[in-house]
């Protein structure tokens, strides 16, 4: 997880942030899928013999959180593309000068 925040924190060019930020999701993901995994659990379907089920609600959840996770990434990847066009340059801190230069 802290590699993927230090990673959108301080790199300037903007693919990476992206990267760093597709790395944090990822690490929130693994975490909520090993804290909704019961040890023993069966799948949440009524049979005989099984007492122990599994919650598959968090499993849910993540399941739309990658899709979520995919359509913020494929914007934001869009997003650079347009400001390759506009500025020629996808660093953040010539970005700026650009806009100071103005």
């Amino acid at each position: 997880m802290m590699a993927g925040f230090y990673t959108v924190i301080s790199r300037g060019n903007l693919v990476k942030k992206i990267i760093g930020l597709n790395i944090f999701q990822v690490s929130v993901f693994l975490l909520y899928i090993s804290i909704g995994t019961v040890a023993g659990g069966a799948a949440p379907i009524i049979t005989e013999g099984v007492e122990l089920y599994s919650n598959p609600l968090p499993h849910v959840l993540i399941l739309t959180a990658i899709v979520v996770g995919v359509a913020t990434t494929a914007l934001g990847l869009a997003l650079v593309v347009r400001i390759k066009e506009a500025y020629g340059t996808i660093e953040e801190g010539e970005i700026h000068e650009q806009d100071h230069s103005l």
